[in-house]
């Protein structure tokens, strides 16, 4: 299988602007940058989704996210953040290796986000949850 650009920029083959790395993840800016300070936390291991990795990077995806949120809110005083992370194409994911964004926000920046409730009944809600176990 093809390397993604993910894995081309953490082995050095491809520029970026390294912002973190530790033994689990490497983060770098958004080439794209939707507002200044867009950061891509990536898993250093090419897993496709956040399904397919381990808990420890997970966890530690999480853990570089928020310490990369606290000094981008630092930095750029951003109105919020929003920190995503989608898994496969339905999900919206558009680089098929483990990340997530850690995205400074603004009033009317652009970004949008449907999210159409469906606000079923509690007794629905309840044989949902029934069908997850964890």
């Amino acid at each position: 299988m093809a390397q993604t650009v993910f894995e081309r920029i953490i082995k050095g083959e491809l520029p970026c602007a390294k912002v973190y790395e530790d033994d689990r993840v490497f983060a770098f800016m958004d080439a794209g940058q939707v507002n200044p300070g867009h950061v891509i936390v990536a898993s250093r291991q090419p897993y496709e989704t956040l399904l397919d990795a381990d808990e420890a990077t997970a966890a530690a995806l999480m853990v570089a996210a928020h310490r990369i949120a606290r000094a981008v809110e630092r930095a750029f005083a951003p109105a919020g953040i929003t920190i995503l992370q989608a898994n496969k194409p339905a999900g919206w994911q558009t680089v098929p290796h483990l990340h997530l964004h850690v995205l400074p926000r603004h009033a009317d920046d652009g970004v949008g986000l449907t999210w159409p409730r469906k606000n079923p009944p509690l007794d629905e809600l309840r044989a949902l949850a029934a069908r997850i176990v964890v």
